[in-house]
């Protein structure tokens, strides 16, 4: 049987094993062509019929970050107000209007996926697992990320989505991590406690 060959150590180390999420960030900047290029492998990851239903923001100006800050929980202003980038994980509410472009060859799933009940699931759950993958793909180029709810949405959408078809999901900050700032790493599950082979 065929496998593909594992990441390096180092790989693994950068995306997962001593990657942290980050609250207090160094001040330097996140070029544009380094966003471009996040977004060029966050793309790549699997969703549901291709469906591709996250959109995203990537708030850096003085200007957008002032009209983000009163969105926000008291105590993720000053996390937005240092990172150099906040992205908006948002999900596009007719994103099924481009499955015949995403999916070419079932033109049936359009108005399969247009079905409310069906739509809101599908965008919900793929466009969290596309914000996933922007974490991955900003930790795989060498940056930090902080992931955070901590916001009102329907204040987010007003000020950001008014007149389209795109609603907020969840916030990520993007920069270089302060990592003296960093507390020790929290506990997770162990195998037994969150798994089970059937």
């Amino acid at each position: 049987m065929k496998t593909l060959n594992s990441l390096s150590q180092d790989a693994l180390d950068q995306l997962f094993l001593k990657a942290r999420t980050h609250r207090a960030w160094l001040n330097e900047p996140v070029p544009d062509d380094l966003l471009r290029q996040i977004y060029d492998l966050t793309k790549f990851g699997p969703t549901s019929a291709n469906s591709c239903p996250a959109r995203f923001v990537f708030v850096k100006s003085k200007e957008a970050k002032e009209k983000l800050l009163p969105c926000l929980a008291p105590p993720n202003v000053d996390k937005v107000k240092a990172a150099p980038v906040t992205a908006i994980i948002a999900m596009d509410t007719a994103f099924y209007e481009l499955l015949p472009k995403l999916s070419p060859h079932a033109p049936q799933l359009r108005d399969m996926f247009a079905k409310p009940a069906l739509a809101e699931d599908t965008m919900m759950r793929n466009s969290s697992l596309q914000g996933g993958y922007l974490i991955l793909a900003a930790r795989s180029l060498g940056l930090d990320c902080g992931a955070m709810s901590g916001f009102d949405n329907d204040k987010l959408d007003a000020a950001f989505f008014a007149g389209t078809t795109w609603k907020s999901n969840f916030l990520c900050n993007l920069g270089y991590g302060d990592a003296s700032k960093l507390h020790p790493r929290e506990p997770r599950l162990s195998f037994d406690e969150a798994c089970k082979i059937l």
